[in-house]
Formats: structure tokens, C-alpha cells, sequence
């Protein structure tokens, strides 16, 4: 909205948001509501697919970093480690991202990852590749990474799930970021079809209403409305200073 700067340094002025995703996990210590859910997913999903198209991840997608207006939209923030992708093979720094919401790719090391790296949130255990870039970090030396022989399955961590959110939730969670869902088709899963069917319908009324309003009247050169009285300007004065303005344009029709 503005841009200035003061003392040597430049702000950035937004608009104001009320509070965060983290504001509402607070608030709801249980579990925040599903509708509530599903629509700051949808909604964040959308906004780190449109960073993609552009060729840029985020790398610092947390609560925090979700606001939420007043009126329940979300607006993503904090660009500070956003970065635009400049080929598949180059390199990238690994230590990016908050530690609680970081990709396994990142937290082994890694250094050639993309856009999967915003769609990630839990994980447990390593690909081969991972394990080969963990193993031959000069960081982890001498660490070893335990073998996990008893993994809870996600349908039994929370049983209470829909189908179709384990569907997205898997879709976010798998280990290997080739197999990693992209925005665009967690966007596209069964979880969203309430907020896809009316988002879709918003967009037909829309293009109808642009369809069927009148188009505007073309006006001959020259022209301007009749000029009414009011408290500030009076129609005398009005009149006045439109006659003046009419001796420097002859295009313009007495009053």
C-alpha cells in the first residue's frame, strides 16, 4: 500500500490483518473447526500455487506466516526466504525454512530441492537418496539416523479423519519430493469439492454479469454534463468558471 523510507531503511506498509493460523490453533487447542480447516487450506494451497507458476517458492510456509483479514481471507507473508528456481540441477541453500515445518530434503542437507519443499509437513523416515546426502554431510558426522521398525499408519494417528482429507494430508506427506503432490493437484482433490463447485460458481455469475451490462454511451467531443449547485460550488459559480474554461476551448457548448 506504501513505501517509504526513514533512517536508512525501507518500509513496506500492507494491509492490516487481524491475526494468523497460529492465532487459531491457540484458540482451539482441541482441533480447529473443519470448515475453518478446509478453507485456510484451499486458500493457502492457491497462494503457493500461484508463487510456483511464477517460479518461486515460498521455503517459510508456517502458521505465522498465514494472516487472516477480518473477513477470513488469508493472505500468505514474510517473502524473506523466498526464492526464484533458475534450473533443475542448480543449487540451493538447505538451511532455510522453520525446523518444525522443514522438509526431510532440507533437514538432510540437500541441495537441489523445489517447490515440493512448501508442501511438506511431517515425516519419518528417509529415501536412499536422503539417507546417501545425510551420510556424506560434514554436519551430521557420526550421527545415525534411528530405524523406525513400528510406524503408525495415518488412518489409526487420527482416526477421525474423512477419507478425503488422509487423501490430501498423504498426498502432503510423501517422503520422496518427486512423489509430492503439487499445489495444483491438492487443489484438485475430492477434500476441496464444496469450495471448488462454489468458487466455480462464483466465477459463472461474475461472467455473466459482465456478459449481459450495458455498454457505455459514446459521448460527442466535446462534451461535459450539465453542472448542478451545490453547498461548495454554487451553480453561478459553477457557470462562471465554466465559461472562462469555454474561452480556451470553443468545443464546448454555452451554459
Amino acid at each position: 500500500m506504501e513505501v517509504f523510507r526513514k533512517k536508512r531503511k525501507l518500509h513496506l506498509v500492507f494491509e492490516y490483518c487481524d491475526h494468523t493460523v497460529l492465532n487459531e490453533l491457540e484458540r482451539y487447542p482441541r482441533g480447529v473447526p473443519e470448515h475453518m480447516v478446509k478453507s485456510i487450506l484451499w486458500q493457502t494451497l492457491h497462494a503457493v500455487n500461484f508463487c510456483h507458476k511464477q517460479n518461486c517458492i515460498h521455503r517459510d510456509v508456517k502458521p505465522e506466516n498465514i494472516l487472516i483479514t477480518k473477513h477470513q481471507v488469508i493472505k500468505l507473508c514474510d517473502f524473506g526466504f523466498a526464492r526464484i528456481l533458475t534450473g533443475p540441477c542448480d543449487y540451493y541453500t538447505d538451511y532455510v525454512a522453520t525446523r518444525w515445518y522443514r522438509a526431510p530434503e532440507l533437514l538432510v542437507g540437500d541441495t537441489q530441492y523445489g517447490p515440493p519443499v512448501d508442501v511438506w509437513a511431517v515425516g519419518c523416515e528417509l529415501i536412499p537418496r536422503h539417507q546417501h546426502v545425510f551420510s556424506t554431510n560434514q554436519f551430521f558426522s557420526g550421527v545415525c539416523v534411528q530405524e523406525l521398525l513400528d510406524m503408525e499408519p495415518l488412518e489409526l494417528k487420527y482416526p477421525n479423519l474423512s477419507y478425503q482429507a488422509l487423501s490430501l494430508l498423504k498426498g502432503c506427506l510423501r517422503m520422496d519430493p518427486a512423489e509430492r503432490l503439487s499445489c495444483e493437484q491438492l487443489l484438485e482433490q475430492p477434500y476441496f469439492d464444496s469450495l471448488r463447485e462454489e468458487s466455480e460458481s462464483v466465477t459463472r455469475e461474475l461472467e455473466r454479469k459482465r456478459r449481459t451490462r450495458q455498454p457505455r454511451k459514446h459521448l460527442p467531443p466535446g462534451y461535459l454534463p450539465q453542472l448542478a449547485s451545490s453547498t461548495i460550488f454554487p451553480a453561478v459559480e459553477n457557470r462562471r468558471n465554466y465559461n472562462n474554461l469555454r474561452k480556451f476551448n470553443y468545443h464546448l457548448p454555452n451554459i
